[in-house]
Parts: C-alpha cells; structure tokens; sequence
C-alpha cells in the first residue's frame, strides 16, 4: 500500500496455524492452493497500484459446495475471507489485507450454466468474464448491456457486488437493473438459493438487492440469472465537438428528443482526454480534422434497422448544428470505426497513466447540474494546485463524471499523490452541495470507507450496521470494507 495516500492501517489478524491451513487446502485441493509469493502477487495488487495485499493463501473453489464448505470453516475459526473476481475494482474492495486473512478467487466458477431464448435470460457462474457473457448473448442473437473498459477481465460477480455501472447506464440501468436472480454463500456456509428468472416476484424482502452493491461483505455471489435484450437492429456512434458541458447538456437534451429509448450512449470529455489517448493508445485518431474544447460520444440504437438509427443520428445532429449547439460532428462509417470510437473513450483511464500521478473521483450529480459541478470543481482544484490537468470524462446521461486531475508537468508524483484526501474533500464538497454523490460506480471499499461513515446519516448507517450483523455476525466476510462495525 503506498505511503502516499493516507488510507486505513492494515487490521491486526493473528497468522493462520499450518493445522488450519491445511484444513482450508484440504477443502480445494493442493492444485488450487496458492502460498507462494510470486503466484500470489497478481491476486494482491490491484490497478490503480494503491492497495499491496497480504494475504495467508488464495484458495481457488470449483463449485459453490467448495465455497459453502470453506465459509462455514471461515465461520467456525473466525478466519477473514476475501472474495475476489478480476482483481479491477478501483476502492480495494478485492484486496485482503493482513497475513491472516483468506483471498477466495472465484476465478474457476467460469460456467455459463444456461440461456434462455424466449426468457431472455442468461445464467452464469460469478467468475464469468463480462466479455464472455457478452458474446453468449450474441450467439444467441441477443444482447447483454453491460459495458465497461474491463470488460475482457472483470467478472460477473465483481460486477454484481459493486453494481458497476459503464456506458450503458442511460438506456439500460445499473448491474442490479441487468439481474433477475442471484445465488450467494452466506457467512455461516449456507447457500442463499436465488437464481429466479422471474420479473415479477414479491414474496418479501428483495435479499438479491441487499446482496448485489454489498461488496463481498453479506455474502460471496457464486451465480447470477441476468436480462438480455432484443440485439439492436441497427447502431449509429458519433463524435460531436462542442463549446463546452453546457452545450453537451443542450445536446443531451436533442438527443433524447429524437431517439428516446434508442438513446444508449451519451459520453462527455475534453480535448485533454482526447489528447491523452491521441499521445498513448496505439492506432487511436482524431475524430476531426479541428480540434475542440470538448467532446460528445453519441450512441442511438433503433430495434428497427439501421436505416432507422442513421436517420435519427443525422436528424438530431442536425438540429444541433441548426442551434449552434455543435461546431463539428463526425459519424462513424462502419462498425470498425464505431468500435474505434468507443474504444477512445474506453481507453481514457488507462491513456491517463503515463501522464503521471492522477487523482481520480467517481461522482455523480444530477444531470442539470453537471457543467455547474465541472466549473466549480476546475475552479477550486486549480487554486488549490495550479497547473493541475485536470481529466473529467464520464457518462453525461446519467451524471456520472470521472473526474481525474493528473499531475502538474514537471511535478513530484509522491507530493502531488499526498494531496489526494485534501483533493477529494474538495471535490467531494462541490459534490455534496448541488445533491450528488462522491461514488456512483466503483464502490466504497477501503478507500472510501471512513467519508462513507462520515457523511451518510447516523440512521443509515446504523441500519446499514444492523444488516452486516444480520448476515455475518462473527464479521468474517471482507472485513473493514464498505462499513466498520
């Protein structure tokens, strides 16, 4: 864990006995065991490089039999367990954090068990790649929604527990939108059985709801039934150059007019994001011969043809031109550059990296209020770091905004990396005043913990409390993450 970003020391938990260790071993098979170092290190170190874990072993079940049996030894010994999907979450929600804690990887539950056709459902294993499930849907001639930049390596259970967002928010809702049914481990090793491919079920309290968005801390999510959807006949992507987010919202606002429910992507950033990925991601260019102070990535989708989508597209950015709302517009040509598009946008966090040291935030405010939030925000960070460079790009249509300050040119990464919490009370404050949020769709983990307690209404988070205790009263599940009790 870096020294510089002051995080939550690491708990205190007594090193697992050898007896115990081979208990647990005993449970997965020695060929699912890993103790040494080297084959530990890819489970402890997390993306952004914030979090070093520590862990007395990474146990990798191949059913959820296995994941029962080792909970309820966990239970019994009062041993902390970690679940872990594909190791990119962004808070540390997935790292363990002591010698005596237990990282469950999840890794090997990879089976996608059915899919329904005329129920448009699909049922999946929690160590599914978001890829994988991606590509089942099509096969099938179907769509599954869910799009994030990690797609190729995050997994459907990490998905579920942190309710990730991505790119299709606007037109398809967030991960708990997307799910009909969920199967967990509770602590005790009992199997919460939930794998319902109903719409409509209301037998009492909704326990899939309180499971999926609880990183890992009521229960281990080992099997989900997801949504899928009618594939989209036909899809236009275009860049749009504007003055700046009042006119992106004004944009929006055209957008929506015309496609409606077809409206699946509405992303904003600035030519600096732009920039980054131009000077860092390979084959990545320029949607337009000029440049300009901010950028819109427009999606339509129509289930009617693609006749229908390029007509809407051209429709709706033509009353934007006619309103002075876009200075430039570029649609893709085919499904090559449409994917090329996409893939800048996608490519911004990483694009950002060897620009330095970032201080990231994942806010959301309501939509009305995003260009308010983005000037008041530039204003403060800049007085407070001038020559700050700052990266905000994000999910306009739902008023999620990743809002990345990369280091000064020239600067100390280590001193400017030392500033985040102060950075963060900043931005988070902003956030606060115009009713927003300082964590749409990463999560809270460890990073955010300690302002997740210090922010949320006493009521909230002594009922949030009451619920760990319910579920996990020995406190063995992902302990320390999401709520302190």
């Amino acid at each position: 864990m870096t020294a510089s970003i002051d995080l939550p020391a690491d708990p205190d938990d007594a090193p697992l006995s050898e007896p115990l260790r081979k208990r647990f071993a005993a449970i997965v098979g020695p060929r699912n065991v890993l103790t040494d170092p080297a084959a530990m290190a890819p489970h402890l170190t997390e993306t952004r490089g914030l979090f070093q874990g520590k862990a007395a072993m990474v146990l990798k079940p191949g059913s959820v039999e296995e994941v029962a049996a080792i909970a309820k030894l966990a239970n019994e010994t009062l041993t902390p367990l970690v679940p872990q999907g594909g190791n990119t979450g962004h808070v540390g929600g997935q790292s363990p954090r002591s010698p005596g804690q237990v990282l469950l990887s999840l890794n090997r539950l990879d089976t996608i068990r059915a899919i329904d056709p005329a129920g448009r459902t699909i049922t999946v294993d929690a160590g599914v790649v978001l890829q994988r499930v991606q590509e089942a849907a099509e096969a099938a001639d179907l769509f599954f929604p869910l799009s994030l930049g990690s797609e190729g390596s995050c997994q459907i259970g990490g998905n579920l527990a942190s309710n990730a967002g991505g790119t299709g928010v606007l037109a398809y809702g967030n991960a708990r939108e997307l799910c009909l049914g969920i199967e967990a481990v509770l602590a005790s090793g009992a199997v919460y059985r939930g794998l319902r491919r109903l719409k409509k079920d209301n037998r009492g309290y909704d326990l899939r709801d309180l499971l999926i968005g609880s990183e890992g801390t009521l229960g281990i999510i080992t099997g989900a039934v997801l949504k899928l959807f009618p594939r989209p006949a036909g899809r236009e992507v275009a860049y749009a150059g504007v003055a700046d987010p009042t006119a992106a919202l004004a944009l929006l606002r055209i957008a929506e007019r015309h496609a409606g429910a077809g409206l699946t992507g509405f992303e904003i950033m600035p030519r600096l994001a732009l920039d980054f990925v131009l000077n860092h991601i390979d084959g990545a260019r320029d949607p337009m011969t000029a440049p300009h102070p901010w950028y819109v990535l427009v999606e339509v989708s129509s289930s009617r043809s693609g006749e229908d989508a390029r007509q809407t597209m051209e429709t709706l950015l033509t009353e934007a031109f006619s309103a002075a709302t876009v200075a430039d517009a570029a649609i893709a040509q085919s499904l090559s550059e449409a994917k090329a598009f996409w893939h800048m946008r996608e490519s911004m966090s990483f694009a950002q990296k060897p620009e330095g040291g970032s201080i990231k935030h994942d806010v959301a405010v309501p939509v009305a209020k995003v260009p308010e939030f983005l000037d008041q925000a530039d204003r403060a960070v800049l007085a407070a770091i001038p020559g700050a460079r700052i990266c905000s790009f994000g999910h306009l249509g739902d008023g999620n905004i990743h809002y990345n300050i990369s280091q000064p040119l020239g600067a100390d990464k280590d001193s400017f990396l030392s500033r985040w919490r102060e950075v963060n009370a900043i931005v988070h404050g902003i956030v606060a005043a115009l009713d927003g949020t300082f964590s749409a769709e990463h999560g809270i983990g460890l990073l955010k913990r300690d302002e997740l307690a210090r922010t949320k209404p006493p009521v909230e988070m002594n009922l949030m409390r009451d619920i760990k205790r319910a579920f996990d009263p020995n406190n063995i599940l992902n302990p320390g993450k999401l709520i302190q009790i």
